[in-house]
């Protein structure tokens, strides 16, 4: 088992102080703050006794709200020391959704931003929370979140009820360090340190619950797999918020002495400034953040020869889009990565070395201590290679359930600790592995099966065609239809008998799209996921309009 660490987050960071202590493990360029892994690791500290003095007990859930600020990755290490459960809040999340996880973690405390964008942070709470207005710091009492107590907020500027940030740091100095090492010394590997609610591209959230044991080693087998040393410094514009941001962006780094270099919101000007101004060797991102990088009017001003690696993941990723970031942008060794939050994430990755062919056209193979099959839909039979079925996994990766739901945490993990991911996918006599869409993607036409995937990845190749997303809308003929939801790319004009013409001949007349929509955008969530099931309401209200005309 010389591919797992036998630390918890917060010894984890402990160690690396002493291995690289002038080493700079934080880096904000937009700011000129940078602290090497001896000051962080102290920062995180104070910040740990502070929730220590606050009253946050082992095992009490805190919820951080905000973009990829400062405070953000400081409470993930100072939560990973002091033992109390980091839970993960969107940052598009408004009142209603915001309610829903504080009251369904039992969150007792919240660290937020005051303002995102032009969403206050501050006014939701106060509008879920009137009672804080009127409340001492630390002593609220909410008759409709019972459990909540403290609301802590960065920045420098007080709101009734709430502490600041600084607060917290001041309050360090009410427990003393021999206090915090006795704490971190009674943290298990296998106790939950973290929880991230799933993206919501179905149904209501879920807390999915990550251990010590699940996010160190995932992170440090992410590294492993993407060549990143100590030497490496990873530009992270992918959110906090999301396994992609903690486990395999900041956590990544810290598991090897790395430099974690975060954008605090993603633009893709804030990316390129980024890595060319800090020389980052690895970058992170979903597809569409590359596709906006490589699509920047001024992409070719950037000086990114230092680039070398990182990880595409998060969505379907485009071969044309993953040979332009090969070729353009210089990251010759960028992996792509698969997995779900379910799985603290990555389940499989391609390797540095591997061939582009299968970088752009697998998801690669399954990480080290970490199993992989491949069944048919609803059983645990194991297909032969090259034949599509579920995906499924086992290991030290598969999270310890969902928070208060037993009966989705057993419908996703079978009494052989084997997790269900819901992807289609197709694994080759080598392992690696193909994924071919969602089982509830699937579109059935005419008896007719056919995979999403397909169709997109033809439709990519299409020089006008920017992005593009395929979904099944009901037919009262055939049972479902194809629809392509396309971007073009900046300048270009096209008409749906244009896609029709480009697809006749070149692939199966029922996989060719009956409707196609031109648009600008697709609905996602925060993470970079796009929300099919929204996409599939828009197409068909598309559709009866053009019935109706």
């Amino acid at each position: 088992m010389e591919n797992l660490l036998p630390y918890t987050v917060g010894e984890l960071l402990e160690v690396q102080a002493r291995k690289y202590p002038e080493h700079e493990a934080v880096v904000y360029a937009d700011r000129n703050l940078r602290m090497n892994y001896k000051e962080f690791n102290m920062l995180c500290r104070k910040a740990a006794r502070g929730l220590m003095k606050l009253g946050v007990k082992k095992g009490e859930h805190i919820a951080a709200w905000s973009s990829n600020t400062p405070e953000w990755v400081l409470s993930q290490f100072a939560t990973g020391k002091m033992g109390a459960v980091l839970v993960t809040v969107n940052t598009n999340y408004r009142t209603a959704e915001l309610e829903y996880l504080l009251k369904q973690s039992d969150s007792t405390t919240i660290i937020l931003m005051e303002q995102y964008k032009d969403a206050s942070y501050i006014d939701m709470v106060y509008e879920i929370v009137p009672e804080l207005k009127t409340s001492e710091p630390g002593k609220l009492e909410s008759r409709n979140l019972p459990y909540l107590k403290n609301v802590i907020v960065m920045g420098e500027k007080r709101f009734p009820g709430t502490y600041i940030w600084q607060d917290i740091l001041d309050m360090a100095d009410g427990v003393t360090e021999e206090e915090l090492n006795n704490q971190i010394a009674t943290l298990k590997q296998s106790e939950v340190i973290n929880m991230q609610y799933t993206s919501g591209t179905t149904g209501f959230p879920k807390g999915v619950m990550l251990t010590h044991s699940n996010i160190v080693n995932n992170a440090y087998n992410v590294a492993s797999a993407m060549k990143l040393t100590d030497q490496d410094r990873l530009c992270i514009p992918v959110p906090f918020f999301h396994c992609f941001g903690c486990v395999m962006g900041t956590l990544a780094c810290a598991t090897v002495g790395a430099t974690m270099v975060p954008v605090q919101e993603f633009s893709p000007k804030a990316v390129l400034e980024t890595v060319e101004k800090e020389k980052c060797t690895a970058l992170h991102g979903v597809p569409t953040m590359f596709i906006a990088e490589l699509n920047d009017p001024d992409f070719k001003k950037y000086d990114l020869s230092s680039l070398r690696t990182g990880i595409m993941a998060g969505s379907n990723c485009p071969i044309e889009v993953m040979k332009a970031v090969n070729e353009k942008m210089g990251a010759t060794e960028i992996t792509i990565a698969y997995g779900q939050t379910e799985s603290s994430p990555v389940i499989t990755q391609t390797r540095t070395n591997d061939p582009l062919e299968l970088r752009v056209e697998t998801v690669g193979k399954a990480l080290p201590e970490v199993e992989v099959k491949i069944v048919k839909p609803g059983t645990m039979e194991e297909v032969p290679r090259g034949v599509q079925g579920e995906l499924c996994t086992r290991g030290y990766h598969v999270m310890d359930g969902y928070y208060k739901n037993p009966d989705a945490t057993r419908e996703a993990i079978d009494a052989e600790g084997w997790l269900h991911t819901g992807d289609l996918a197709v694994m080759d006599e080598n392992g690696y592995c193909r994924v071919t869409g969602r089982l509830k993607d699937m579109i059935i036409r005419g008896g007719e099966n056919i995979y999403p995937r397909e169709i997109e990845e033809f439709l990519y190749r299409h020089p006008k065609v920017l992005d593009v997303q395929v979904v099944g809308i009901p037919d009262s003929v055939y049972g479902e239809e194809v629809m392509a939801w396309i971007i073009l790319k900046d300048e270009e004009t096209a008409t749906a008998v244009e896609i029709k013409e480009y697809c006749k001949g070149k692939i199966s007349k029922h996989k060719i799209p009956r409707y196609i929509e031109f648009t600008e955008s697709y609905p996602m969530t925060a993470s970079g996921k796009i929300q099919k099931f929204k996409l599939r309401e828009q197409a068909m209200e598309a559709v009866e309009e053009l019935k109706n005309v």
